[in-house]
């Protein structure tokens, strides 16, 4: 089974483009479904993103405390191998200071010890000023993918209820 962990930029942009609460409700119960099932979730520190805003996001992230996972033990390894990666990888150390004081930082390493696929809008970038998503995947072999990717991955469906 393939385990999904979600960037920021996914629920942001969900919330704010494509997937609204007020008129794709179907997204975020697809979400909440795929959670209980244990094959959606994101990290803590993404979650403490979400809920530093005010907002319809916040809100939804707040009542769903389960779909953001904590850190554990059994990351510190992988915390360790992206570090290094990242500081051996020809980066502007302003910009590897940031990446390793990111949820970006938490993010590809949860997935890389847990073997999961991470989701982010981020495409990879050959700039050496700002370590991207994708390139960290790339340096630990973490796989990755945009949201409309898992989605139909997923074989997620949001149909309408025509007997509304």
């Amino acid at each position: 089974m393939t385990k999904y962990l979600l960037d920021t930029n996914v629920f942001i942009q969900a919330k704010n483009l494509h997937y609204g609460f007020d008129f794709c409700p179907a997204f975020w119960d697809w979400l909440d479904e795929q959670n209980s099932v244990g094959k959606v979730c994101s990290i803590e520190q993404v979650g403490d993103e979400i809920l530093a805003g005010d907002d319809e996001l916040a809100e939804w992230a707040r009542q769903r405390p389960g779909f953001f996972m904590p850190p554990d033990q059994a990351t510190a390894p992988s915390l360790g191998e992206l570090s290094h990666w990242a500081n051996g990888a020809e980066y502007e150390p302003a910009g590897v200071d940031v990446f390793l004081h990111s949820p970006d930082y938490h993010l590809v390493a949860q997935a890389h010890a847990r073997g999961c696929v991470v989701v982010t809008h981020e495409i990879f970038s050959p700039s050496t000023k700002r370590i991207k998503i994708p390139n960290a995947c790339l340096g630990v072999e973490v796989k990755y993918v945009n949201p409309y990717q898992m989605l139909r991955s997923e074989r997620a469906r949001f149909i309408l209820n025509r007997s509304l």
